[in-house]
């Protein structure tokens, strides 16, 4: 190592924050307070007792938790052996997250007591070295968490740094929007940068308490595990989002910043127990664009909105809609209209791009629409196991979001519609293929699409149209549990309308088009993402 040049990567914040504020609350779990010495001796003590249970650089740890100090703590623990995190989505079926452990090469799972029933049934079959399980025995042949955490509690410090920060730090799967997810990969060069990009343009600093109502499974929560910790924040920790919880702890805990997809927002302004937050607070969103509507509410509570954009596989936010002081001027109508587009680069990242089919730039005339096309540090090395995936996902040597926007005159983007057709509600990505599969799985169904109908609590939600093949009776409710029983229950469709016949294409191609478009226009709106 040179004297002038040191392998970024994000597990030196901890290092810092340790030695900077040693005595301050790290991590907020209820009653219980961890300090940062605390918090770097317990990541300390699970990197060596995961090297005492064989695991070594490269491999992969699975975690599936909700957002808890034991959570969070991976984020460091994991890497600091030189091995990768991966955090498995909560909300997924048995059969996705057995999908995940085994595509990722999982030699270990780690699994809250609350969540055992997602995978018992599918532990047998895994190649996993061992299982551990948070809080109690949880009905699965495991190791107690304390006990495990206990094999490393001698042992000599772990150093806080990599030897390459190209190295992969997570693998964070996407929601399979084209059917399997792909797994994303982090490196630790990527994971320390973006960290800091979301802690500058959040606002955090030592004396933000960063409230967990963004899952940690999602992007290593946008990175924010390890900005927080960067800049000395406290962690609140949060299982579940409550919106009577939320206002309660805003209060309580002195709350300054959570992140939030829009439909978080909606349901916390619409609450009985919203109320101005006289001392400020900061909302960090994406997802969905919020709505111009949702901001001048969230303004009128004291809250901050800020509005970021990107995708899993650029470490979350790339994209940040930079407030310019001369917007203060305008119409509040207005002005909250310029706060909902995605904006304009982080700090931290390459400028973001609006292109046409030859990888022109598109005229910023806030009109003609492109693909955004992005670079930088917060992209992916690519996806795991999956060079053709990768390959035409960098065609051209830009990342394609597969997002169509337009390019105002002023340099910030504004999403119009996606190029896929993936729905999303309350910030989780579900894609339309799957559960037109999962219809058309059952055996009075003829032919299925699905598409994305307005919901107002989450943004969107699927609606299925399904065909009937001859003489076969079937009713909604029957479809939807069926859906329910094949897929993650959050992805199957809230309604399914019968129809006597698709509209299609000359070559026989639904145009479901035609079905959102009816579907939106009936709902007073038109479907901008």
């Amino acid at each position: 190592m040179q004297v002038n040049d040191s392998q970024l990567t994000p597990l030196m914040f901890l290092e810092r924050s340790a030695i900077a504020f040693p005595d301050k609350p790290a991590i907020r779990d209820g009653e219980t307070l961890t300090s940062y010495a605390e918090m770097a001796a317990h990541a300390t003590e699970m990197a060596r007792a995961l090297t005492a249970s064989g695991i070594e650089a490269g491999d992969r740890v699975a975690y599936l938790c909700p957002n808890t100090p034991e959570m969070l703590i991976a984020h460091f623990a994991v890497p600091l052996v030189g091995a990768v995190l991966v955090a498995v989505n909560t909300r997924l079926s048995p059969d996705e997250i057995a999908y995940i452990l085994d595509h990722s090469g999982a030699r270990m799972l780690v699994v809250d007591e609350s969540l055992t029933g997602s995978v018992e049934t599918i532990l047998g079959e895994r190649n996993l070295d061992e299982v551990v399980t948070i809080g109690g025995e949880g009905g699965l042949a495991s190791t107690d968490y304390d006990s495990f955490r206990a094999r490393g509690a001698d042992g000599e410090p772990l150093p806080w740094r990599v030897d390459d920060e190209q190295r992969t730090i997570a693998i964070n799967y996407t929601s399979g929007t084209t059917g399997r997810p792909k797994g994303v990969m982090y490196t630790h060069r990527g994971a320390y940068l973006n960290a800091l990009g979301e802690a500058m343009h959040s606002k955090h600093d030592p004396s933000s308490v960063y409230l967990w109502t963004l899952p940690m499974f999602h992007c290593n929560g946008w990175c924010t595990t390890w900005g927080v910790t960067a800049v000395g924040g406290t962690h609140v920790a949060l299982r579940a989002v409550d919106p009577a919880e939320i206002w309660r702890l805003i209060g309580a805990v002195g709350v300054t910043h959570l992140n939030a997809a829009p439909t978080v927002l909606i349901s916390l302004a619409n609450h009985p127990d919203a109320r101005p937050v006289e001392r400020g607070l900061v909302a960090t969103t994406a997802g969905a664009p919020p709505s111009p509507t949702i901001i001048a509410q969230m303004g009128d509570l004291g809250i901050e909105v800020v509005h970021v954009y990107g995708l899993t596989e650029t470490y979350g936010p790339m994209t940040v809609c930079e407030v310019q002081p001369e917007w203060a001027d305008l119409d509040p109508d207005v002005r909250v209209r310029m706060v909902a587009r995605q904006g304009i680069s982080m700090v931290i990242a390459d400028p973001v791009r609006v292109v046409d089919e030859d990888m022109q730039d598109v005229p910023r005339d806030g009109a003609t629409l492109g693909e955004v096309v992005m670079r930088g540090n917060s992209v992916m090395s690519g996806y795991h196991d999956d060079p053709e995936a990768t390959a035409a996902a960098f065609r051209g040597g830009w990342f394609h979001s597969g997002d169509a926007a337009v390019w105002h005159p002023d340099g910030y983007i504004e999403l119009r519609d996606r190029f896929k057709d993936v729905i999303i509600s309350g910030g989780e990505n579900i894609s339309t293929i799957e559960v037109e599969q999962a219809l058309m799985s059952h055996p009075a169904v003829l032919e299925a699409a699905v598409v994305a109908t307005p919901h107002e609590k989450w943004g969107e939600r699927p609606k299925g149209f399904v065909t009937l093949k001859r003489g076969q009776e079937v009713d909604e409710a029957t479809l939807i549990e069926h859906v329910k029983g094949r897929i993650a229950r959050f992805k199957a469709p809230d309604e399914v309308e019968f129809l006597d016949a698709f509209p299609k294409t000359s070559t026989g191609k639904i145009q479901k088009f035609v079905l959102r478009e009816r579907e939106w226009t009936e709902h007073g709106g038109r479907r901008i993402n």
